[in-house]
C-alpha cells in the first residue's frame, strides 16, 4: 500500500469522524434550543399575562433570539474582538430575566403607591352607604393600572363565586409586597370580627402612606451611595476604553493573550463585588 493511498484513507476517515462530530453537534443543539425555546414561551406566556399584556409568545421568543445574535455581532464588528462579544452574548441572554424582574418590582411599587388613594376612595364610598362590592366598581372604573387591573380581577373572580378572602389570598399572590399584605390582612380581620370596614381602611392607608414618605426619604438619603456603585462599575471599563483607543498596542495583551483573559476575568469578578456591597450598604429595609 502506497503512501497516496495511506494519506486518502486517512482522510475520509478523518472527514467522516468530522461529519459525525457535526452531526452529533447539530442534533445536540438543535434539541436545546427546543427545550429553550418550550421554556422561554410558557414563561413568557405566564409572565405577560401578568402584566395584563396578552402577546403571542412566539413573537417574543423570536424577538429575543434576535436580539441575543444581533447585538453580540455589533459589539464584535465594532471591537474587532470577540473576548468583548462573548460577555455581552452572556448578558443577552440574561437580559430577558433582568427586564422582567425590573419591570415587575416597578409595577409592584406602583401598585403600593395607589393603594392608599384607593383605600381611602373604598372607605369614602362606604361611609356614603355603599356595599364594598360597589365601592370596588367604583374604584376600578375610575383607578388607573396596575390597581385597577388587579382590583378588576378580584372582581371578576367574586363574580364567578369565589368568597372575598379566596378573592384577597389571590391579590396577595399575585402582588406579594408588604404592603398588600397589610391591606389583605387588615380587611380579612374587619370582615370577619365584623368591625368597621371602612374605618380600618383609612387607618391602613395612612399607615401605608407614612411608610411610603419614609422609603422615599431613605431613598433619597442614600441616591449618593447608589450613584457611586454605578461610577465604581462603569470608571474601569471607561478607562479601558479610552486606553484602547489611545494605546491599542499595549491593551492588544489584555484583549488576545491568556494573561490579559485573566485579568479581565479577575477585574470582573472585583467589580461586581464592589458594586454588591455598596448597594448592600445602601439597601435599608424599612
Amino acid at each position: 500500500m502506497n503512501s497516496s493511498t495511506v494519506l486518502m484513507s486517512f482522510s475520509v476517515v478523518i472527514a467522516l469522524a468530522a461529519a459525525v462530530l457535526t452531526w452529533f453537534v447539530i442534533d445536540m443543539g438543535t434539541a436545546t434550543l427546543k427545550r429553550y425555546r418550550t421554556s422561554f414561551t410558557k414563561r413568557a406566556n405566564f409572565q405577560a399575562r401578568e402584566f395584563f399584556l396578552f402577546i403571542d409568545p412566539r413573537k417574543l421568543f423570536a424577538a429575543n433570539m434576535a436580539v441575543v445574535a444581533l447585538v453580540p455581532l455589533l459589539v464584535w464588528m465594532a471591537s474587532g474582538s470577540m473576548m468583548l462579544a462573548l460577555p455581552v452574548l452572556l448578558m443577552m441572554g440574561l437580559f430577558p430575566r433582568a427586564l422582567y424582574a425590573w419591570m415587575r418590582n416597578r409595577r409592584m411599587h406602583k401598585f403600593e403607591e395607589q393603594l392608599p388613594d384607593a383605600l381611602m376612595m373604598l372607605a369614602g364610598g362606604m361611609r356614603a352607604g355603599i356595599g364594598l362590592n360597589a365601592a370596588m366598581v367604583q374604584l376600578v372604573a375610575e383607578a388607573p393600572a396596575p390597581l385597577g387591573q388587579e382590583f378588576s380581577l378580584l372582581l371578576r373572580e367574586q363574580r364567578l363565586g369565589l368568597p372575598l378572602e379566596q378573592s384577597l389570598a389571590n391579590l396577595a399572590r399575585r402582588v406579594p409586597t408588604q404592603t398588600t399584605t397589610l391591606v389583605v390582612s387588615a380587611m380579612r380581620i374587619a370582615t370577619e370580627t365584623g368591625g368597621s370596614l371602612a374605618e380600618t381602611l383609612e387607618r391602613t392607608a395612612n399607615t401605608i402612606r407614612s411608610r411610603l414618605q419614609m422609603e422615599g426619604k431613605i431613598r433619597a438619603l442614600t441616591a449618593q451611595g447608589k450613584l457611586q456603585a454605578w461610577v465604581v462599575g462603569a470608571l474601569p471599563v471607561a478607562l479601558m476604553l479610552v486606553l484602547n483607543r489611545m494605546e491599542p498596542e499595549a491593551m492588544s495583551h489584555l484583549w488576545n493573550e491568556r494573561i490579559g483573559w485573566a485579568t479581565l476575568a479577575v477585574l470582573a469578578v472585583f467589580e461586581g463585588l464592589g458594586i454588591y456591597v455598596i448597594r448592600r450598604i445602601v439597601a435599608i429595609d424599612v
